[in-house]
């Protein structure tokens, strides 16, 4: 039986997967001195905030249609994704430096996503614990950002080294925070897999469902924008390597 979407959800996600490759489309032009670009992390952020805090919502209602099943089961399902989603991030890791090797992607947001799926299934239980928890990573994680440290190596925890530069930055303090967020506002507004408030349906209005499309291939269409992004550039003659 095919499973329920909500078109709403797949809406704000092909939404944010648009602003999410306007930026980086943009940071990269302006890193290669093609274009001048004023717009900060701020715009990024916001996209990628809603991004991030889908994953969360969207693992609720993916747990409440496979929480009967036995544990094994369940902690199975959300490795495999969200080893799936990591090694779509290190893809990208590699992509970027070979290049763009002065600004790799370490710890983008696939390789965030790739973790909160992992992380995320242990708090799918838990109600305000998530909300509490969410500000407080969100809080810790600009705190963390006053600082710069003397090694890369917790680079993915928030502790960014001195003179990082990358295209995409996701660590977990206060991105994982973002996705406890939605956890904890999925389990409200879609408790038991099942919408808990009314909304008009306009899935069938033309713009709502080319959105709603982008939004269901958003991972496609993240890993498919930088490929295609410097084939472009090789063809149009811009040396990036």
């Amino acid at each position: 039986m095919k499973k329920e979407r909500f078109w709403e959800i797949d809406f704000v996600r092909g939404l944010a997967i648009i602003k999410m490759v306007i930026f980086n489309y943009s940071y990269a032009l302006a890193y290669l001195g093609i274009l001048f670009f004023r717009e900060g992390l701020m715009f990024q952020g916001a996209a990628a905030a809603v991004f991030i805090f889908l994953v969360g919502l969207s693992l609720t209602i993916s747990y409440s249609r496979v929480k009967h099943k036995e544990s094994k089961h369940i902690y199975k399902k959300y490795f495999s994704r969200g080893l799936k989603v990591f090694g779509y991030g290190l893809l990208i890791t590699l992509i970027t430096f070979l290049t763009f090797p002065k600004a790799t992607i370490l710890f983008g947001v696939l390789h965030l996503i790739g973790i909160s799926i992992i992380l995320g299934q242990f708090f799918l239980r838990y109600n305000k614990l998530n909300f509490f928890l969410g500000i407080l990573f969100v809080l810790l994680g600009f705190y963390l950002q006053s600082f710069t440290f003397d090694t890369p190596w917790f680079l993915w925890l928030g502790l960014m080294p001195e003179n990082f530069v990358t295209f995409d930055y996701f660590p977990i303090f206060p991105w994982f925070g973002v996705t406890l967020l939605g956890i904890y506002f999925g389990n409200l507004f879609y408790e038991n897999g099942k919408r808990q408030f009314r909304i008009k349906d306009m899935s069938n209005n033309s713009i709502i469902r080319f959105l709603t499309f982008l939004g269901r291939k958003s991972l496609f269409i993240y890993l498919a924008h930088q490929p295609v992004l410097i084939i472009l550039l090789l063809i149009l003659g811009f040396k990036i390597f």
